[in-house]
């Protein structure tokens, strides 16, 4: 009950540069989170659309490390560190889905247009044994 009574917490202001470092940092957060989101999208829209993918994997990448420095070197809250960590693994997991899809852009292109016109469950079943004939037997 006594309010006045006691130290009380002294909260220091931030600085102009750290507000002004906090603010680029999530800001390109913000931007590093869209970039992963769009090449996930882009790469299930169209395996015609895989080079867009590879794009925006690489600049999630580039932008997941910049903000990855930002953040330590500025001592950025921790949701935004484990934010930025978690979608640098996604990145690295596009990095190795696109360079899949671009090994075996033909025999993909191939599924598609097929699974494109198959009605029937017989027929995409069809489709899928088609794809896995065409994959090289060591990769089976």
């Amino acid at each position: 009950m006594n309010s006045g009574v006691g130290p009380t917490p002294q909260h220091q202001p931030q600085s102009e540069a750290a507000k002004s470092a906090l603010a680029v940092t999530q800001a390109l957060f913000r931007t590093f989170l869209l970039t992963v989101l769009g090449a996930i999208f882009v790469y299930i829209l169209n395996i015609s659309y895989v080079w867009l993918s590879a794009i925006l994997t690489v600049i999630a990448g580039v932008l997941g490390v910049v903000v990855l420095v930002r953040t330590i070197r500025f001592k950025q809250p921790r949701i935004v560190l484990f934010g930025t960590i978690s979608g640098l693994v996604v990145t690295a997991i596009m990095c190795l889905l696109v360079i899949t899809a671009v090994v075996f852009f033909q025999q993909i292109t191939t599924l598609e247009n097929c699974a494109r016109g198959a009605l029937t469950l017989h027929a995409q079943n069809s489709c899928q044994v088609d794809f896995q004939k065409s994959i090289p037997s060591g990769l089976r």
